[in-house]
């Protein structure tokens, strides 16, 4: 493991730039891994990352030492002062992983489930909502454009490692999508009559999530297949849209894997 101590260093100097601009992250297509969590997720669910960061005092930390142990990629430590100026993370523990950010081949048609995002613009809601999908065992996102960038630190943390199982699609035209899907598209909206329980989710199904204030586009509702709402009771208008996902997500789970009582 290489040792860099100094803010001159040209290293350093690269990942400072990098940990303070999305643009130049996604201009370089690479993400940051920031803590325990995401970057031993990384490790048992994709491999090596590009480079592995680590201050000196978290060397220490027998969790951080287990995971550096595990890297075969090039490694780095910094001084505990140093590495403050990279983490966005307030007292977390000073584990940094640069990796590539995937890009997948995006598929011709929607054939399977799959979550639609039309302008989801807090990260803390796009990363619950990619947490829950891929605990749900849906595996495709597609973001239009005003989502949320998916790659960013904070949609990272919020989503716990489920990047790893997932495959993101940003900036798409989710009207074109939507027009050749060959499963149905289901928008949620706190104006429909059907209700979710009521539709059969034992199939693929798409699921269409809109802004957090404004909902899902008059367009994209127009073309969607079905307009589904969550039944609630007492007097809050409406569910936050990452609960909203969860009770989706986990309602299709419930209906693939309960089995048909018997006559």
């Amino acid at each position: 493991m290489k040792s860099v101590t100094s803010r001159d260093n040209p290293f350093y100097k690269e990942l400072k730039h990098l940990a303070g601009s999305s643009q130049a992250l996604r201009k370089a297509g690479r993400s940051l891994l920031d803590g325990v969590h995401l970057c031993q997720a990384y490790l048992d669910l994709v491999g090596q990352p590009v480079h592995c960061i680590v201050s000196e005092g978290a060397l220490a930390n027998p969790e951080v030492a287990a995971i550096v142990d595990r890297v075969t990629a090039p490694a780095t430590s910094l001084p505990d002062a140093l590495f403050g100026a990279l983490s966005q993370v307030e007292h977390g523990i000073h584990l940094l992983f640069l990796v590539e950010t995937p890009r997948p081949v995006r598929p011709d048609a929607l054939v399977q489930s799959a979550v639609l995002l039309d302008g989801v613009q807090d990260p803390g809601n796009a990363g619950s909502i990619l947490r829950s999908a891929g605990a749900a065992g849906i595996r495709q996102v597609y973001c239009s454009p005003g989502t949320a960038s998916c790659w960013s630190p904070k949609v990272l943390r919020a989503a716990m490692g489920a990047h790893f199982v997932l495959e993101i699609f940003e900036n798409v035209d989710l009207a074109d999508l939507i027009r050749t899907a060959q499963v149905p598209v289901l928008a949620t909206s706190g104006y429909a009559s059907e209700r979710i329980y009521d539709v059969d989710l034992s199939r693929p199904v798409a699921w269409l999530l809109g802004h957090e204030g404004q909902g899902v586009s008059d367009a994209l509702l127009d073309l969607a297949t079905h307009r589904v709402v969550i039944p609630h009771a007492g007097a809050v208008e409406s569910l936050n849209v990452a609960a909203c996902a969860a009770v989706c997500f986990f309602e299709q789970l419930r209906q693939q894997t309960t089995k048909p009582r018997r006559a």
